[in-house]
């Protein structure tokens, strides 16, 4: 990504100056620490800059193929900013723990510079644990905490694991009005995660949806009723659409990709001129995810590339898939992907994680979702797994899932 992004300068802290030696940088590139940095002379007044002017480089996850940097300007960063800011509430009196790495927009935009913005206080531990998290909660200072559903699942599984005493103490500190907002996103939220979220902490937690591209898009809403499942409606200054194929908004209710326009949509991609033209159609963003309209919020079917199976001429959701799996006791966490198959066009699949000692054989579990599924969602493939591959923000890498099934 260095190399990539054609950096000149790369800033170290010194605690990971040893790391950053094992490193091999193109040889134009200068490292210099933090403290050198900060302790540079003469100083001066930062630059005047126009609102069109690049200033952040974010790369995709890669979950779906290889990661691209994606360009925002300023005025995009204040366009995501403020809409998270007004629709969030956040004040100068706000306190947040920040444990999402800042090479993600969670991170950075969503938790460090709306932070800055409201003149709030931001407190980054260099890194995450989870005893030390909740420890952190319990002292009663936060006002916000925003992270990922797999920190939420270690977070819970800390607590269970905890003393009676211990536990009491760690859900105070989340107990409002101090603690005012518990935000998830970056992935899907298991719906019994969110349940047993709110069982320990009396929080229902605020989902979100945005992509790198275009920060945050649609939101659950701050002081009314968020549903499980939803993602909420379209945030401040943004405009979302669900479209066909041929690009044709659909009919509410019916199933369509999500398309955002507005000034939170990134610049380009960098050095990639061709794959930001692909990514727009008549000046809205594709984002390649689809999602339905139900109750008067928008619900998140998955990526179209990755998490909508083609099977027998039925177009199958792995996330609601995955949401009625994760209720089977033997199976702690899960990962449905579709497998290339000349007989159904595409295999519905799962990788599961088993809760404790469990042996689940896959003809127990069809006959277990038989109940529950329809039959052209119940999965023709099983493999068992010590842990789902994950990138750094705890999302399940699909592509790593698919090849499990590869001869």
């Amino acid at each position: 990504m260095i190399r990539d992004a054609e950096a000149e300068v790369v800033v170290v802290h010194p605690d990971f100056g040893a790391v950053m030696q094992t490193v091999p940088l193109p040889p134009m590139v200068r490292t210099i620490t933090t403290d050198e940095a900060v302790g540079t002379a003469p100083r001066s007044w930062l630059p005047e800059v126009t609102d069109g002017r690049r200033a952040m480089m974010v790369y995709t996850s890669g979950t779906t193929g290889k990661s691209k940097g994606v360009v925002t300007t300023h005025a995009n960063i204040v366009a995501q900013v403020t809409s998270l800011v007004t629709a969030w509430g956040w004040r100068a009196d706000d306190w947040i723990l920040l444990v999402l790495p800042l090479h993600h927009v969670h991170g950075i935009i969503n938790v460090l510079t709306c932070a800055l913005w409201a003149g709030a206080r931001c407190e980054m531990p260099p890194k995450f644990d989870a005893e030390q998290v909740w420890a952190r909660i319990a002292v009663g200072e936060l006002t916000l905490f925003m992270a990922v559903p797999t920190i939420y699942g270690k977070l819970i599984a800390v607590w269970e694991a905890a003393a009676p005493e211990r536990r009491r103490v760690w859900s105070a500190g989340c107990a409002p009005p101090r603690m005012r907002l518990m935000v998830s996103g970056s992935a899907a939220l298991p719906v019994q995660r969110l349940e047993r979220w709110r069982e320990i902490s009396g929080h229902v937690l605020l989902e979100r949806y945005g992509m790198t591209e275009i920060g945050m898009a649609l939101s659950n809403p701050l002081h009314a009723e968020r549903l499980p499942g939803f993602v909420g409606t379209p945030l401040p200054g943004v405009e979302v659409r669900l479209v066909n194929d041929a690009g044709r908004p659909v009919p509410r209710g019916t199933p369509g990709e999500i398309e955002v326009r507005g000034p939170t949509v990134f610049l380009e991609y960098w050095r990639r001129p061709d794959a930001t033209a692909a990514a727009f159609r008549d000046g809205w963003f594709r984002t390649g995810d689809v999602a339905v309209v139900e109750r008067g919020a928008y619900r998140i079917l998955g990526r179209s590339s990755v998490d909508i199976i083609k099977t027998g001429g039925y177009k199958v959701s792995a996330l609601e898939v995955e949401e009625v799996l994760r209720t089977h006791p033997a199976i702690a966490e899960c990962a449905v992907v579709g497998v290339e198959d000349p007989e159904w066009g595409e295999r519905i699949s799962v990788a599961v994680e088993p809760r404790g000692e469990a042996d689940l054989t896959l003809a127990a579990l069809q006959a277990w979702a038989k109940e529950r599924l329809a039959p052209y969602k119940i999965p023709r493939a099983l493999r068992s797994v010590p842990a789902l591959p994950r990138n750094a923000m705890g999302k399940v890498t699909k592509g790593e899932v698919t090849k499990l099934f590869n001869p």
